[in-house]
């Protein structure tokens, strides 16, 4: 079936790519570019057909992010094992899978990628992702800032070979680069033995992760690629790793550049030609304003991202027992344009980032929660400054034990965990649950101790068999967090208030509670969060609820019943409880 670009499609692409490089630059690129997204279009007309829907997430599309090995066992592709687990005990509790990188890799657990295009055969094939998609819609990453060492690419650099010496960013090490944003405390600049000599090549993360040369436009041809050939695999979802760093102008921090804004543009225009039910969800852990950049300003950029402040300050509310930050954070977050939704995620396969805080809780603040989360096992990762300093810039903890208090009796400890999560679930957005927080696992000291990597403190991989014992085992911590967040997702799914975009209002009504308003009319749920060790008792007003005397209430996770009387409604918060309040119809 023969396809054709509109013209007005035409124009946004070349006008973007005019701004990305120049004219000239342009007048020679986009007919290839042109010629690549026909070619695609015409080989995969199922990919395009599909209608685009602007509200296609509801309140039943939650996503699990996890790697392809987490769960492990013996003679079995480590693929296979997970797709087993996932169909046999969350089938009916999540919608999306996101496969942290799967392919060949050198370090970095997955993230400086050999090859784009294959799967890590430690881990399956092809096939075995297939299997995945058959049950669950998928996330995969797109680690495109920066590629292996190890790879093809850079060997063909290493050797000059045609256009692949220009695919990498060759630097002077005389120069100052004291402007350039640092996320990680190694050299910028990493020294490599060429064909041609000695070069220096921009490395942001390692000296194992080279950044690619965007300026080049058969490096964005080679990426423009790998994104297509990840909607065809079936990637619903495609997390643009590291993205805000993908531009570097000397001068300037290379951070957020506009190019950078208008490459991930160009990504979503050709989406929308190619593949437009694909969403991109872009990382850039940074402060909230500078995150949600990333939604375009009255264009067309990513459709989610991260809401890197939400971890923590759920946290911080949880050391200090008061949710006033976090309540005043979230009554300040803007309306969203359709179709645009905030990833809502409190644990991943990496550490809680300090920077989204950044003017939320002063640096006294941001120091005690350092302190108390050192003192639970945790560990923390530093970033260098310009001035050469370094301050924190992530916590590397399992969430489950940042949160919890292992002091406590279990069914406490377990109550305390849950009631974190269960702010993210009930937050405007797309939850994002680690697999780790799922299975209640706490902090890897082993795994730090093996590799010296401070990020393996929260990557365990989990042998299947002793899992499944552990997931069997009455009154274990493990089972009651599974089992309470499974019920959990079961009441989200039920309830149309939490789709991502239902409308949401923040209730300021004591300290240690975090309450939020979701839905409308007879759909409205009233979710609070008793986030303190203490009983809190409330008296909420009968307006809240837009109800009358005598209207019930009930707690749709407890199933109990509340009356209002005098215009008002008295209920009792025990420590660390959720409850979920809509009217009784």
């Amino acid at each position: 079936m023969s396809f054709e670009i509109p013209k007005s499609s035409r124009e946004k692409l070349k006008k973007k790519l005019n701004f990305i490089y120049d004219k000239k630059t342009t007048a020679e690129f986009y007919p290839r570019l042109e010629e690549f997204i026909i070619d695609f279009a015409e080989k995969h007309p199922d990919l395009r057909e599909q209608e685009q829907d602007a509200a296609r997430l509801t309140e039943k599309d939650s996503v699990v992010i996890c790697y392809g090995d987490h769960i492990q066992s013996e003679g079995e592709a480590p693929l296979q094992t997970l797709n087993e687990f996932f169909k046999n005990y969350l089938k009916e509790s999540i919608s999306t899978i996101h496969l942290l990188p799967f392919f060949p890799y050198s370090s970095d657990d997955g993230f400086a990628v050999i090859d784009y295009k294959k799967v890590n055969p430690e881990l399956g094939d092809w096939s075995d992702i297939e299997a995945l998609k058959q049950n669950f819609s998928l996330m995969f990453d797109a680690v495109i800032n920066h590629i292996s060492a190890e790879s093809e690419w850079f060997k063909k650099f290493k050797e000059q070979e045609g256009k692949y010496a220009n695919y990498f960013i060759e630097a002077d090490p005389e120069k100052d680069y004291s402007e350039v944003t640092r996320p990680r405390a190694k050299p910028l600049l990493t020294e490599v033995e060429t064909a041609a000599g000695e070069k220096y090549v921009w490395t942001t993360f390692s000296p194992d992760q080279i950044d690619l040369n965007f300026k080049e436009t058969e490096v964005l041809l080679e990426i423009i690629d790998v994104l297509l050939f990840y909607a065809a695999q079936g990637a619903e979802i495609i997390r643009l790793d590291a993205i805000a760093y993908l531009w570097k102008e000397m001068g300037t921090s290379c951070i957020h550049l506009p190019e950078t804004h208008k490459v991930i543009q160009l990504f979503k225009e050709i989406f929308k030609l190619a593949a437009p039910t694909t969403l991109i969800l872009t990382e850039t852990n940074v402060p909230h304003e500078e995150n949600i950049s990333y939604f375009g300003r009255g264009v067309d950029e990513a459709d989610m991202v991260y809401n890197f402040t939400l971890p923590p300050l759920v946290l911080y509310s949880f050391l200090e027992e008061d949710a006033s930050k976090l309540t005043e954070w979230a009554a300040s977050l803007e309306e969203l344009e359709a179709g645009n939704y905030y990833f809502n995620f409190l644990a991943s396969h990496d550490g809680v980032g300090l920077r989204p805080v950044e003017g939320i809780l002063n640096e006294n603040q941001i120091e005690d929660v350092v302190k108390k989360v050192k003192a639970k096992g945790g560990l923390v990762s530093y970033k260098t400054n310009s001035d050469g300093s370094k301050s924190p810039y992530e916590i590397n903890v399992s969430y489950v034990d940042a949160v919890r208090d292992q002091d406590k009796k279990i069914e406490l400890q377990v109550k305390q965990f849950m009631a974190s999560q269960a702010i993210m679930l009930a937050l405007q957005g797309v939850p994002g649950i680690y697999l780790h927080s799922l299975l209640g696992s706490g902090n890897y000291e082993q795994g730090v101790k093996e590799t010296g990597a401070k990020r393996r403190i929260n990557r365990e991989k989990l042998d299947r068999d002793r899992l499944l014992s552990e997931l069997n085992e009455q009154g274990s911590f493990r089972k009651q967090v599974f089992d309470s967040y499974r019920e959990l997702l079961k009441l989200r799914q039920e309830n149309k208030a939490f789709a991502p975009d239902s409308p949401q209002k923040i209730l300021d009504l004591n300290q240690k509670v975090f309450a939020v308003q979701r839905g409308e009319a007879e759909q409205r749920i009233t979710a609070l969060t008793n986030v303190s060790a203490e009983t809190v008792e409330l008296e909420l007003k009968a307006d809240l609820f837009k109800a009358e005397n005598g209207s019930l209430l009930r707690d749709i996770i407890t199933e109990e019943d509340y009356k209002i009387e005098n215009d008002s409604l008295k209920l009792k918060l025990t420590p660390y409880q959720n409850r979920w309040l809509k009217a009784r119809g």
